[in-house]
């Protein structure tokens, strides 16, 4: 029964990648790690690879319809992808098992990267619920200044192993100047070659069941092609506002189960 409601939760994950771009990733981690009972540092991996062949399928959709900007995806990706590797692969691991241990409170890295990925949460859902109105901004942005701020963003994705992609969305629309639409449909391009660059810097790192994470990656697949199939008649809107109050509930579920009923 648990397995199976995992299952149904990759499911969902592929479905609302589909349908608004971005915002499924962010149910991957805590779906391994209280449903299917992974260890955070394991989750954060496999949601790599999870988001990362879901969002790869979402491209090539999408590259059909003509919505994703190749040149401008590439550009962005390049920059966080060796954010994301290099902080899988050497900055994840060297991470010490007790973080913090003062009056018999206990921060481990597993707690930490939870409570991380629960503001993480919080704020994704913030962004979901604000009304946005995206005005592209007259003036050229910093060169260097958007190269570091696009790293950082890969550095976190590479932390928490979600896809990003309610950071992306408007750094595409801010500093690349791309209509929403299509700002949705390169986030995938980038969030695919993003979280699969940073799961190969897992390998090595952990043990890995290939059965369960292609199979689960299988059905979040399905989802994700269910997704782009109903965006044609769904209202993207409702449906981003409602997905916000689902994870902002689960973000907050997160930080208080880590926060006072683990430490």
């Amino acid at each position: 029964m648990v397995e199976a409601l995992g299952y149904f939760g990759a499911l969902l994950i592929g479905l609302v990648l589909g349908l608004t771009g971005g915002g499924g990733s962010i149910l991957t981690v805590p779906i391994l790690v209280y449903i299917m009972g992974l260890n955070p540092i394991t989750a954060t991996a496999y949601s790599l690879f999870i988001v990362g062949t879901t969002s790869a399928f979402g491209t090539f959709q999408n590259l059909k319809i003509g919505v994703v900007d190749i040149k401008t995806g590439l550009q962005f990706a390049i920059p966080s992808l060796i954010a994301v590797f290099l902080t899988r692969k050497f900055l994840v691991p060297d991470i010490p098992e007790v973080v913090f241990e003062k009056g018999g409170i206990i921060l481990t890295r597993s707690t930490l990267l939870m409570i991380l990925f629960g503001i993480v949460m919080f704020a994704a859902s913030i962004s979901m619920l604000k009304k946005k109105s995206f005005q592209v901004p007259d003036k050229n942005p910093n060169l260097i200044l958007t190269v570091i701020k696009i790293a950082l963003v890969g550095v976190l994705i590479g932390l928490i192993g979600a896809g990003g992609g309610f950071l992306i969305i408007p750094a595409l629309v801010f500093m690349a100047k791309l209509p929403m639409r299509k700002a949705i449909g390169t986030s995938l391009l980038i969030i695919a070659i993003n979280s699969l660059i940073g799961f190969t810097g897992d390998i090595g790192n952990i043990e890995i069941d290939w059965i369960f994470l292609l199979s689960f990656s299988g059905v979040a697949i399905i989802g994700i092609f269910l997704g782009l199939y109903l965006s044609k008649y769904l209202n993207e809107g409702q449906l981003k506002k409602g997905f916000g109050w689902f994870v902002l509930v689960m973000a907050l579920f997160i930080l208080t189960k880590e926060l006072f009923f683990r430490l």
